[in-house]
């Protein structure tokens, strides 16, 4: 949660849960709870969703990942965004993938570009959904199409 505003409170986080079951309920995928074998029987998650919002790029398939920080640095995320792609490719043949974040986020930012996406600064946007009532925040989008 870096890059958040504020780490989640117990009933945000259950209700983002919720909101991951209903995503799966709707759509046939979303988010996945990340188990690293003789580590950790929950790290975070990494999958794809929907996003709730409109911009010049959506309707879209959104790729993404939480990891606690413990396990930051350590190729999960990368492993985790490759598998998914190839289940979003493969699997539910999707024909491209975005993922977006704020420019600062390096560590998220170097994942998308190890799994083959690629940024063009033309778009850029402002991501209008922000909690509190903040102002929106800029964001570089990356993508990467079916291979």
């Amino acid at each position: 949660m870096e890059h958040f505003a504020a780490a989640l409170s117990r009933e945000e986080s259950d209700s983002l849960a919720s909101r991951i079951e209903a995503h799966f309920e709707q759509h046939g995928f979303g988010l996945w709870a990340v188990e690293i074998p003789d580590v950790t029987t929950f790290a975070g998650f990494i999958g794809l969703s929907v996003p709730s919002f409109e911009a010049p790029f959506t309707p879209c398939v959104e790729i993404g990942w939480r990891l606690a920080c413990e396990y930051w640095g350590r190729g999960y995320a990368t492993e985790g965004a490759r598998a998914v792609l190839d289940f979003a490719f493969t699997e539910l043949g999707i024909d491209e993938v975005v993922s977006f974040t704020v420019p600062g986020n390096l560590r998220s930012r170097r994942v998308m570009e190890k799994i083959g996406m690629v940024r063009s600064s033309a778009d850029d946007f402002d991501h209008p959904v922000r909690s509190g009532g903040q102002p929106p925040r800029r964001h570089v989008l990356y993508r990467i199409a079916r291979y």
